[in-house]
């Protein structure tokens, strides 16, 4: 089997701050994997970068060339134009946000050969295209909204339950 794999991801956050998820899928020659997780307070900056490191935890390969589709220019343009390495160089001076996330981004990027795709709203792709009616939701947009709706029925839940 080959060593390609193709990542696509997505992320958000309602209130950014505010609830958010993301939603990652795998395909490795006929293999597929579906990945989301969701925060009760994040931005969207950060979901779009969890929804990557995601895709690189689960692989359990070493060594795979990997192209990963994302709309985040924040992520594609950090790592395609070289940003990353400057805020490592620097430490993150001037207040670079999430350093947390691009460190562990980095090493696990240090594994394989990762290339970026800059996509607009996922135009193009089916897995990421955003789309109006529910019913006809991509994929990845759909398993992070998945995933903040469960943390907001959670968040209501808990709140009437700390009312009775």
């Amino acid at each position: 089997m080959s060593n390609e794999l193709t990542m696509y991801t997505d992320g958000a956050a309602r209130g950014n701050p505010g609830r958010g998820g993301y939603g990652t899928i795998l395909f490795w020659g006929q293999h597929r994997k579906e990945l989301s997780g969701g925060y009760r307070h994040t931005t969207n900056n950060r979901m779009e970068l969890m929804a990557v490191i995601a895709g690189l935890e689960a692989l359990k390969k070493e060594g795979m060339k990997i192209t990963i589709y994302s709309d985040s220019q924040y992520v594609v343009k950090a790592v395609e134009q070289g940003w990353l390495k400057n805020w490592i160089a620097t430490n993150f001076k001037g207040g670079k946000k999430n350093k947390d996330l691009w460190l562990h981004f980095y090493e696990l990027s240090k594994k394989h050969s990762i290339r970026f795709v800059w996509v607009r709203g996922h135009a193009d792709n089916p897995n990421t295209r955003h789309r109006r009616r529910r019913w006809q939701e991509p994929r990845c947009g759909y398993l992070f909204r998945k995933r903040v709706q469960s943390l907001i029925i959670f968040a209501y839940t808990t709140t009437k339950n700390r009312r009775i």
